[in-house]
């Protein structure tokens, strides 16, 4: 059956594509193993069109769709259209072949074909709690090469003719700690993809190719049409900021807005480390991507079209635009460090727009064991909550999930305790003076976990000594932070750690920045 390309089936097209990604994203929440996914919603799922560009995305973490056009891309690019056949599936996990994360955040894509052509590609990204690599969790921070993280998937069939390949699953699973909730999460995400290619199917079936195709045309122009109208409504010029970091580098970014571009040069920056620190030049894209939505268009809809009028610079062989064997672990924490930088730069030009800075950390805890009760192992991968700044309008929101988390959630006590043996002491707003002013920055958390067993701690908490930045004479809102108190009333202090032994009986406290004030408190 085919259809005019009008409006109205335009319309019921792109609604069905955004029901697609949402419908996804219900799949992987309902049928995951780990709590990672399942109850904190560290994924992200999408569809993309034939070509990679993104089309529509469920919820989860907004930094996580923007990896899901680029990874379908790479993979289009290293296998060629002509090797895509139907009926197979694609797994990737690293920077280099369209992962752009780090080695834990798995992507699976699935192309869809209807009427005998390729016409869109389904894929979701998840955390998953062990892909090997030198400690449990896999996120080491005292690693040299991306070969010291875990195990590489370098954007390999994971299907073909519609059948597993299961020698790949054999190699996943045998290079996993925690083999039965890799495979789990796998499967949870194979048929979150399935079940949105099923949808896709059957619109062309409904509508036509070419009313298929002609919706999409309309999404993408729609799309650049709202973030060029939000672009012309931006102050015009060339803003520029350098930001001293915990280890007392220095970053430096440049932002020219003009009619019809909004550019990020983030050339000069420090070179790549031989540390878990780097980001993929994807990445950095990624973060400049956020901040455009923000200011262009700050609403769900977003497609390819969205980011047309974006421009952003790296320089190969830096931080920000990753080459070679450079590990990747930590990636988040110089991805998140970035973005701020890049929204305390604008945010100094437009301080009636936007609000000061937040706590600006995945402050990631990843705890791994055996269940005192079971015997059963674990890795616990948990985000912390912390401060938003305040704004020229109101106080900061009080513990919240980072400015790129988007809709996650934190994982419930009542789980920790019952799944992993680890009792929570508290879990509260901090009572500090940080981040005070006319309008003050919200709470960041105080929480203690006391493991019931011996267990192994990876953590990494940026924005450890440089404070929360504000705006307009405000007060600064503090840093992030984790302190072991052992059990013979030793206190031992950690920003970056991994493979740390903890005995029954200690203490691991966690402290988030308070947010950023906005504007002296008893000034007029």
């Amino acid at each position: 059956m085919t259809h005019a390309n009008d409006r109205f089936t335009s319309d019921v097209i792109q609604a069905s594509l955004v029901a697609a990604a949402d419908e996804m994203f219900a799949v992987l929440k309902k049928t995951a193993m780990s709590p990672i996914i399942y109850e904190v919603l560290d994924v992200g799922t999408g569809i993309t069109d034939a070509h990679g560009e993104l089309v529509s995305s469920g919820a989860g973490i907004p930094t996580f769709v923007g990896v899901l056009d680029k990874a379908v891309k790479r993979i289009l690019e290293l296998h060629g259209p002509e090797g895509i056949r139907d009926g197979d599936l694609f797994v990737t996990n690293d920077p280099q072949y369209g992962g752009v994360t780090h080695l834990n955040d798995v992507v699976i894509a699935l192309p869809v074909f209807a009427e005998g052509a390729l016409v869109a590609w389904t894929a979701s990204i998840a955390h998953w709690n062990d892909v090997g690599g030198k400690t449990p969790g896999s996120m080491a921070v005292d690693v040299t090469e991306i070969f010291q993280e875990g195990l590489r998937l370098p954007a390999v069939r994971l299907f073909r003719d519609g059948e597993p390949i299961r020698s790949v699953f054999d190699i996943i699973e045998a290079n996993s700690r925690l083999p039965d909730f890799v495979r789990g999460d796998l499967w949870a995400q194979v048929v979150a993809s399935r079940r949105a290619e099923t949808r896709i199917r059957q619109l062309v079936e409904s509508y036509g190719l070419a009313a298929y195709r002609g919706a999409l045309a309309a999404l993408f122009d729609e799309g650049e049409a709202r973030g060029r109208k939000g672009l012309a409504e931006l102050p015009k010029g060339t803003f520029t900021i350098t930001e001293e970091q915990d280890d007392a580098a220095l970053w430096q970014a440049a932002i020219t807005i003009s009619e019809d571009r909004f550019t990020v040069d983030l050339r000069g920056n420090p070179e790549q480390r031989s540390a878990p620190y780097n980001t993929s030049r994807d990445g950095a894209v990624i973060a400049a991507q956020m901040v455009f939505k923000a200011l262009t268009d700050p609403t769900l809809f977003a497609n390819a079209g969205s980011f047309r009028a974006l421009e952003v610079i790296t320089e190969p062989g830096t931080i920000f635009h990753a080459t070679g064997n450079a590990p990747h672990g930590y990636y988040f924490e110089t991805r998140i460090r970035l973005y701020d930088m890049l929204w305390q730069c604008l945010a100094r030009a437009m301080p009636d727009r936007l609000p000061a800075g937040n706590f600006a950390s995945i402050c990631g805890t990843v705890i791994a064991g055996t269940h005192p009760d079971t015997g059963r192992r674990f890795t616990m991968v948990e985000p912390q909550m912390g401060g938003w700044g305040a704004s020229s309008e109101r106080d900061g929101l009080d513990a919240m999930y980072s400015a790129c988390h988007g809709e996650t959630f934190n994982c419930p006590v009542e789980i920790c305790e019952s799944r992993y043996g680890i009792d929570v002491a508290y879990k509260r707003p901090n009572e500090t003076e940080e981040g005070r002013g006319r309008h003050s920055g919200g709470k960041g958390l105080s929480l203690v976990y006391r493991p019931r067993g011996r267990v192994v701690l990876s953590a990494g908490f940026s924005r450890n000594r440089q404070p929360v930045w504000s705006l307009q004479g405000g007060g600064l809102g503090g840093t992030n932070g984790l302190t072991v108190r052992r059990k013979g009333g030793v206190s031992e202090d950690y920003a970056f750690v991994s493979g740390l032994v903890i005995e029954a009986g200690d203490e691991i406290v966690i402290r988030t920045a308070n947010g950023g004030g906005y504007h002296p408190q008893n000034a007029s």
